[in-house]
């Protein structure tokens, strides 16, 4: 089965379980579970260390690391996102052995109590470039539907890197290697009318910003939110800014405008940095 971790701070302490998420296929711990629960360990039993410098007693260091800027998570999908980083290691620590396995997560919060922390499915692939130098390319992978997140994880996450040894127990691990958004995906909707509409006369239009609930598994209006109105002409490929307005309390837009020419009309959403941009799809209106 594949294992999905969930992280929180108890007490000071990190508690960690492994719940399990429906899979095709069940033979055992995965990488997830078992680099789960490895950091699990390893957070309640230091009180304090260093983020960014190289935790444990396998000799593995980690640097390089890119991430995407964000991470944008609806309510169902599975999201997955690419991971690439450097691994240094010993002369000692063979990273192509079947004991040996590494990769990336993320966590929301201080490194050595975080709020939640997500993991790939699978180790990372890596590919030696020195006797004790390798690149590695792996995943974090999120499952919404299973309550992976709330809707307080939102915002701004750290990555780290992380090595394992099965055969000896031993681990490295490091953090604040990269920062990235996990974001709660963004809809916008637009309607303009009437189509058709005389030239001079008042065209209504409507929409919602709505944004994922990573506690019901729906989308809900996001309120008091500017949203700008744009409008491009029929032949252009070009929109401008017609007026800038805000979302009611249930994340619904009105307002109007005199018809002048052939358009197409969108509400355009800069974002946050808990919900990313989105612009909806330009609604076209015949004026005659």
């Amino acid at each position: 089965m594949r294992i999905r971790a969930t992280v929180a701070a108890v007490s000071g302490a990190l508690a960690l379980s492994a719940l399990a998420v429906p899979a095709a296929q069940a033979d055992g711990p995965s990488y997830r579970e078992e680099a789960a629960a490895h950091l699990a360990a390893s957070h309640s039993a230091r009180s304090a260390f260093a983020a960014g410098d190289p935790n444990g007693d396998l000799d593995v260091s980690f640097s390089n690391l890119k991430i995407t800027k964000a991470v944008k998570v609806g309510t169902t999908n599975h999201v997955s996102t690419s991971v690439t980083y450097t691994i240094t290691h010993g002369a000692d620590v063979d990273i192509h052995s079947e004991d040996f396995a590494t990769g990336p997560f993320i966590y929301k919060g201080a490194f050595a109590a975080p709020d939640n922390l997500l993991l790939g499915d699978y180790p990372a692939i890596c590919t030696s470039t020195s006797p004790t130098t390798a690149t590695c390319t792996g995943d974090i992978d999120v499952y919404p539907a299973y309550g992976e997140l709330i809707n307080s994880d939102a915002g701004s996450w750290k990555a780290g890197g992380l090595a394992l040894n099965f055969a000896t127990e031993e681990f490295s691990e490091q953090g604040d290697l990269g920062t990235t958004l996990v974001q709660r995906y963004s809809r916008q909707t637009v309607n303009a009318s009437p189509e058709p509409v005389t030239k001079g006369k008042t065209i209504t239009v409507t929409g919602k910003l709505s944004r994922a609930n990573w506690e019901d598994n729906e989308y809900h209006g996001y309120t008091n939110q500017s949203v700008k109105l744009q409008f491009r002409k029929k032949d252009s490929s070009t929109y401008t800014t017609i007026k800038t307005l805000k979302t009611n309390s249930t994340g619904n837009l009105k307002t109007t405008v005199t018809a002048s020419t052939d358009g197409y009309y969108r509400f355009s959403f800069a974002g946050t940095t808990t919900t990313p941009a989105v612009n909806a799809a330009g609604d076209f209106v015949d004026v005659r």
